[in-house]
C-alpha cells in the first residue's frame, strides 16, 4: 500500500480541502489584490495588464524565472485568441499555472510505493527554524494514525534543543526516539536507529539532521557520511531525503534549495508555514524550478496540519 493511501484513508477530503483553503488565505488576498489593481480600468488583457501581471507574480514569490515562463503563455493565448478580456484572466492564470507544474513533477506521489522498503528510511535536511522538527513529529503522527510503526533519529547532535524537540515530539505522538548525548557522532546516531529499527520490525525511520548550512562542503561531508553508514545496515537507505522549506522566507526558500539540492540527493520537498505568510507564491517557483516533487505542505499549526501537496488542489484553492 502506498504512503498516498495512508494519508487519504484517515483524512477526509472536506476537512483537507478546509485546512488548505483556510492556511493559503493570506498568499489569496495579497495575491488577488495585486491582480485587482493590475487591471484595474482595462477591458482586454494588452501589454500592460502582462507588464503589471508579472509583477504581481515576481512580488508574489513566484520567481523571475517562473514568472518569465507563466507570462509567455498567457501570451501566446492572448496572440492566438486575439481579445480576452480581464475578467478571464483568474482562468488562465490559473490553467496554465495547473499545466506547468503538471508538466514539471512527472515523478507524481500517488505513484510512490511504501510497500518494497521495510524500514522505510527518510533522512530530513534543512535549515533550522524552517520547522524541520515540527514537520517530522507530524508526518510521524500520520504515519502512526495510519498504523505503521515509526521510529524517530535524532541525528542533530549539536543543539541540545532539537534532541529535546525530537524527543517531545516522540511523547507527544505515541513513537519510539533513538538519541545520544549532545555532540555525539550524527551517523552513530542514524546507524543505531536503523539497527533497532530492523530488530524491531518497524516500518518507517525518520532521521533529523543539523540545521547547519554555512559550510557546504562541511554539510556535504555529513550528511554522506550519515548515508554511508544507514546504507550498510539499510542497502539503498534512505528512501527519502526530504528537505524542508519555509515558505514566509520567501526567495530565501530558493537559495536554501539551490544549496541543499548541491550537498546531497534532495528528492522530495516539505514546505512549511503556508498559513502565515502570503508567500505561498514559492511552492509555484520551487516545484518548477528544481523539478523536485513538493511532496508535504504545513498549513496550519494543528498536529494534522501537514497535508500531501496536490497540485491540481493547491491552484485550485489559491483561485478560490
Amino acid at each position: 500500500m502506498g504512503l498516498f493511501d495512508f494519508f487519504k484513508k484517515k483524512e477526509t477530503a472536506p476537512e483537507a480541502q478546509e485546512a488548505l483553503d483556510k492556511g493559503l488565505e493570506k498568499t489569496k488576498d495579497g495575491f488577488f489584490s495585486k491582480i485587482t489593481k493590475a487591471v484595474a480600468g482595462k477591458s482586454s488583457v494588452d501589454d500592460e495588464v502582462l507588464d503589471n501581471l508579472e509583477e504581481v507574480l515576481v512580488t508574489s514569490d513566484v520567481g523571475v524565472s517562473t514568472t518569465l515562463k507563466i507570462i509567455k503563455r498567457i501570451e501566446e493565448r492572448v496572440a492566438k485568441d486575439k481579445y480576452l478580456n480581464t475578467s478571464e484572466l483568474n482562468f488562465i492564470l490559473r490553467d496554465e499555472i495547473q499545466l506547468l507544474l503538471s508538466e514539471n513533477n512527472s515523478n507524481d506521489f500517488r505513484q510512490f510505493e511504501y510497500g518494497d522498503h521495510k524500514p522505510y528510511v527518510i533522512m530530513v535536511v534543512g535549515v533550522n527554524g524552517v520547522g524541520k522538527t515540527t514537520t517530522i513529529g507530524k508526518l510521524a503522527h500520520k504515519l502512526k494514525e495510519s498504523g505503521l510503526k515509526v521510529v524517530l533519529g535524532a541525528a542533530d547532535t549539536f543543539r541540545a534543543a532539537a534532541v529535546d524537540q525530537i524527543k517531545l515530539w516522540g511523547e507527544r505522538v505515541g513513537v519510539r526516539v533513538v538519541a545520544q548525548a549532545m555532540g555525539s557522532d550524527p551517523a552513530s546516531v542514524a546507524f543505531d536507529t536503523l539497527q533497532s529499527a530492523v530488530a524491531n520490525g518497524e516500518d518507517v525511520v525518520i532521521i533529523d539532521t543539523a540545521g547547519r548550512l554555512h559550510n557546504k562542503i562541511g554539510l556535504m561531508n555529513e550528511l554522506g557520511k550519515i548515508k554511508q553508514v544507514m546504507q550498510k545496515v539499510v542497502p539503498g537507505a534512505p528512501h527519502e531525503i526530504l528537505l524542508v522549506l519555509d515558505a514566509s522566507t520567501g526567495q530565501n526558500a530558493f537559495e536554501q534549495c539551490k544549496q541543499f539540492t548541491e550537498a546531497t540527493d534532495v528528492n522530495a520537498l516539505a514546505i512549511t508555514k503556508l498559513d502565515g505568510t502570503a508567500k505561498g507564491g514559492v511552492v509555484i517557483g520551487i516545484s518548477d524550478q528544481f523539478k523536485i516533487p513538493v511532496k508535504y505542505i504545513g498549513v496550519g499549526e494543528k498536529i494534522g496540519d501537514l497535508q500531501l501537496f496536490d497540485k491540481k488542489e493547491f491552484v485550485n484553492s489559491l483561485f478560490k
